[in-house]
């Protein structure tokens, strides 16, 4: 009985000499949350920014207490936990692509980088604005512990709101208040020309309208700039350009792209945002051969006569037709001057051309163009056409045939007057 009670005292002799686990109680005043734009906060019109915000918790922990009896904390007042960061544009001429982001936990004394894309309104005014930042998260703001084994924790919601500041440069706009064109034909040159209005918030200095190719259009600048200097911000200029246009064009409207290049109040250049219009483009100048196909006979030199009728949508001028003999057929004088074609006029071309005798009874076709100048004096030749001419028998061979047949008539009469007679 003694042995047992000694044992028993011993055990709980032991119990009492075993140390205590210590536990850690922090006494805060919760997170602190700032925000800042990282990196520059001026923008453009028309930039397609990504704004970079820094988010800051600079929360700190006020008392620590270590000691035996305290359940450890699962989490630190000071940390702010699943933060969501939600940027808006507030008054600021621009629109916020990115959705709200998810942050996750931020220590005390940390910070994160969330980026949030933007687009700055094309027409923005210049000026300072600001965009709210709206955190929400949660944070323990108790702990009450029961016992020596269990604890309850308390967490606070927290939606605040942090103003950014950003900065709009002042740039110049360009508007394209009026557009004309003057001879622009498919296969043609001719003029563009633009009256343009600066309507924005800064004068440009040393300003040069340009002009560019869209993609594939068959509308080709010949010359792609025009010098302008100084372009007070609510002025108007007019611009005229030289510019081509493929003959695969067809009557419609291509586009174009118009910018220009200036100078701010910093003296920086700058380049404005590309404009892209529709240029109206008329059809193509085109020919066709009117009338009945020419008549010639084999072995015959003769002049044909080839009506040419033009119809396209513009005036061919100086016309000179051309005709290209090929066997059986030559010509000394295979050119024709035409003279200026309005759209719907005819004019017809006469060549003189020899057939030889031993072509084939039946209708030809030659190739025949017509080389022209444009309203600007530019050469051009149209597409081929086919002259027809049909080739009838030979006129020496006629009178051999209506010999023959003659004397075979009159050898015929003197057989039959003969055999009459040697009846009779």
């Amino acid at each position: 009985m003694k042995l047992t009670c000694l044992a028993i005292l011993v055990i709980f002799i032991g119990l009492l000499m075993v140390p205590a686990n210590a536990g850690t109680k922090y006494m805060s005043g919760g997170p602190e949350m700032t925000a800042s734009i990282a990196g520059t906060n001026e923008f453009s019109p028309g930039d397609d920014a990504t704004i970079r915000i820094f988010i800051e918790n600079r929360g700190l922990i006020d008392i620590k207490f270590v000691q035996s009896g305290i359940v450890e904390r699962d989490d630190l007042p000071n940390t702010a936990k699943l933060v969501r960061a939600t940027l808006q544009p507030g008054t600021a001429p621009l629109t916020i692509k990115s959705d709200p982001q998810m942050v996750g936990d931020i220590s005390g004394g940390d910070r994160v980088l969330v980026p949030f894309t933007a687009k700055i309104d094309a027409n923005a005014a210049a000026g300072r604005y600001i965009l709210p930042l709206t955190l929400q998260y949660t944070y323990l703001r108790e702990a009450e512990q029961y016992g020596q084994d269990s604890i309850t924790y308390t967490y606070k919601e927290v939606n605040e709101t942090i103003d950014l500041p950003v900065t709009i440069r002042p740039e110049a706009f360009l508007i394209i208040e009026d557009l004309s064109t003057e001879h622009l034909n498919a296969g043609n040159e001719g003029y563009l020309t633009l009256r343009i209005h600066n309507s924005g918030f800064v004068d440009a200095a040393s300003a040069v309208l340009k002009i560019a190719r869209n993609g594939n259009s068959p509308v080709i600048p010949t010359e792609s700039s025009v010098y302008i200097g100084e372009f007070p911000a609510n002025g108007t200029v007019e611009t005229r350009f030289k510019v081509s246009v493929s003959r695969e064009a067809g009557e419609q409207k291509y586009p174009l792209d118009v910018f220009f290049i200036y100078k701010d109040q910093s003296g920086d250049t700058v380049t404005s945002d590309i404009l892209t219009v529709g240029i109206p483009v008329q059809g193509k100048i085109e020919f066709m051969v009117t009338g009945n196909p020419a008549s010639l006979q084999a072995g015959e030199k003769g002049v044909i006569e080839v009506e040419y009728q033009n119809t396209g949508a513009a005036t061919a001028y100086s016309a000179q037709a051309r005709i290209s003999a090929v066997d059986p057929f030559t010509s000394k004088d295979d050119t024709a001057f035409l003279g200026d074609l309005q759209p719907g006029q005819t004019a017809v071309a006469r060549y003189e051309v020899s057939v030889d005798e031993s072509a084939t009874i039946k209708e030809y076709g030659l190739d025949s163009e017509i080389r022209y100048r444009d309203a600007l004096g530019n050469s051009q030749i149209s597409d081929s056409m086919k002259v027809k001419i049909t080739i009838g028998e030979s006129s020496i061979l006629i009178p051999v045939i209506a010999g023959v047949l003659l004397l075979l008539g009159a050898s015929g009469a003197a057989y039959y007057f003969i055999r009459k007679k040697k009846k009779s």
